[in-house]
């Protein structure tokens, strides 16, 4: 369902004449999005640029032709790693980010 769909969804079930959404949703991850109705839509800018977090699966290894697990696997590697060289790198990864996608070679 896209944001789009759930926020029309919701503005028929409450009869509301004015609905906004403040975010996006992801097919491939779990969360919530925030809906607001009627003159509450004055308050997405604020929701929008609110902190947020994010918790993480990730898969090491494995290259798509999207950057994401819905792409058709391009390459597969063997990663030899511990899970303590993994976790001492994290700290680079909490705190203020930029999302920048990823740079896709086909």
């Amino acid at each position: 369902m896209s944001s789009n769909h759930a926020l029309q969804a919701v503005k028929r079930l409450y009869r509301a004449d004015k609905a906004g959404h403040a975010g996006t949703l992801d097919p491939l991850a779990s969360g919530l999005l925030p809906v607001l109705l009627g003159d509450a839509t004055r308050f997405s800018s604020y929701l929008l640029d609110a902190d947020k977090r994010y918790r993480a699966r990730i898969q090491l290894g494995v290259t798509t032709d999207t950057g994401d697990a819905e792409g058709r696997v391009l390459e597969r590697r063997v990663v030899d790693t511990s899970r303590a060289e993994v976790e001492a790198i994290l700290p680079r990864f909490r705190g203020p980010q930029t999302q920048i996608p990823p740079c896709i070679r086909h």
